[in-house]
């Protein structure tokens, strides 16, 4: 290097390799050390929104600043203002998996910096995505028809979130049914066939399939649950016959494996039934829950799966691969393909065709190398750990369900499965809102509620990898002192 090059770049104070191994030394440090202490962190900070303008310069440095002096910052300004999901404490939502090896693959997909819209923009991002969805596949005892190895038009894709996934999917379904209607009524225009579209799902589904419903432009019906919550094939065929009877046409549905409010589970076997005998295009939600069909003894929730057109879930929920990794498996790409695809000379390349150009398979076109975390966590774990990560979690949450049946004044809202456990006081709705106002004021653990026909109640996620017997313990702990105090006011 010249003296020319070497003064530039002291000019423009570039991070050359050798400082770059000391920052992320530093960091890796750093982030050791935050993960293996995380339990002595308050689990939701007690700042204000606009806490961090004062603790940051009005505007960026004019000059190159020492990674040292961000290394001093992260403290003040970060963590003072950090919800903490990995705690054992943290009881919020869903889980949001995490681990060593993910990090580091997440760092080398940094480095390698490809965009993997096509195979040609970087071989291995695609081909290894390929792969990594055949293996989950298998590890989930989903029907060989998902997958690419099949030799059929078959495969997995990821996706950022199980939002992008529905909403894909609903293109998918709503690209064959327009070119379906189409070859019956050629006279028909793309708006009348539009305003005749219909698809379903359980009036517990998530909130982004109502959303993939607005964004693609068609109305969606939520359909009631039976008492335990879940879409059943009767309620669905009698939704598909009223619709049809009215000029009506049927064509996409979602069944929800583990709703968000109470971990609940759609009858697919019945659901998958009447969808093929409709044409319907069925799509699974199992983005929790489908974590645990790793487990063998958990797969008669997933009863039916091979009738589905597409099936998602999301490793970066539970099965320790960090955000964003949401894998959604087709039966027929083509339909998204056709809906998605724009081929501009610029992304042409001489082996298009002989693999999957997975800008076809997606809204964005950019996509990043996140294979790279499935393939490290899953030989850096192996199948027979993250299998024992589930169960544990599991274990613990029915750890916490029978303390809770153990205090006569609790009642569990609906049954525990997985790892998610739904109780309250028995009582009215006012005294379940105060004790969680209660228990998340005290500030050592952290409760989110739901509401399903009028009955409010607390959820208690089993969240981080490092809960403990001792960390449900200590939950317990705080949920019956604050009912104390609660009643006692009461």
């Amino acid at each position: 290097m010249s003296k020319m090059e070497q003064d530039l770049k002291l000019q423009i104070g570039a991070m050359e390799a050798p400082e770059f191994k000391d920052f992320a030394k530093a960091m890796a440090d750093y982030i050791a050390e935050y993960l293996e202490n995380i339990r002595d962190r308050q689990v939701v900070p007690s700042v204000k929104p606009g806490y961090l303008r004062p603790l940051v310069p009005e505007q960026a440095p004019e000059k190159a600043e020492p990674w040292t002096a961000v290394m001093a910052d992260i403290e003040r300004v970060i963590m003072s203002g950090v919800t903490h999901w990995h705690s054992p404490r943290f009881h919020a939502y869903f889980p949001t998996a995490n681990s060593y090896p993910a990090i580091v693959a997440d760092m080398l997909s940094g480095a390698i910096a490809c965009i993997g819209f096509s195979w040609i923009a970087s071989p291995a991002c695609t081909e290894l995505e390929v792969v990594m969805l055949d293996w989950l596949g298998q590890m989930l005892g989903l029907p060989e028809e998902f997958l690419a190895r099949s030799g059929g038009e078959a495969g997995g894709v990821i996706q950022g979130t199980a939002s992008e996934a529905t909403l894909v999917a609903l293109l998918g379904a709503k690209s064959r049914m327009m070119h379906r209607v189409k070859e019956q009524h050629p006279e028909w225009s793309d708006t009348e066939i539009l305003s005749k579209l219909v698809g379903y799902c359980n009036k517990q589904a998530h909130s982004s399939v109502e959303r993939a419903g607005l964004l693609g432009g068609v109305r969606l019906r939520s359909l009631a649950p039976d008492a335990r919550h879940r879409l059943r094939g009767d309620a669905l065929r009698d939704a598909i016959e009223e619709d049809t009877k009215k000029g009506l046409i049927p064509f996409f549905a979602v069944a929800t494996l583990g709703t968000t409010s109470s971990c609940a589970f759609d009858a697919l076997d019945e659901l998958g039934d009447v969808c093929n005998d409709a044409r319907v295009w069925l799509h699974v939600d199992a983005a929790y829950a489908g974590s645990a069909f790793v487990c063998p003894e958990y797969r008669y929730l997933m009863k039916g799966v091979e009738k589905a057109d597409s099936f998602n879930f999301n490793p970066h929920k539970w099965l320790l691969v960090n955000f964003d990794c949401s894998a959604l498996w087709l039966k027929q790409p083509r339909w998204i393909v056709d809906a998605f695809n724009v081929d501009p000379l610029y992304l042409k390349y001489e082996q298009q065709g002989s693999a999957p150009d997975y800008r076809h398979w997606q809204i964005p076109l950019g996509r990043r190398f996140r294979s790279l975390k499935l393939w490290f966590v899953l030989r850096l774990f192996g199948v027979e750990n993250l299998q024992k990560h589930i169960r544990k979690h599991i274990a613990l949450a029915h750890l916490f369900e029978n303390l809770c049946t153990s205090d006569e004044r609790f009642e569990i809202f609906d049954e525990v499965t997985m790892g998610l456990v739904c109780f309250r006081l028995k009582g009215d709705n006012e005294i379940n809102e105060a004790l969680l106002r209660r228990i998340n004021g005290r500030g050592k653990i952290h409760l989110v509620p739901s509401k399903i026909d009028d009955t409010y109640f607390l959820r208690l996620a089993i969240c981080s990898r490092y809960t403990e017997d001792s960390d449900i313990q200590l939950s317990w702990a705080e949920v019956k002192a604050s009912a104390d105090e609660v009643l006692q006011e009461k």
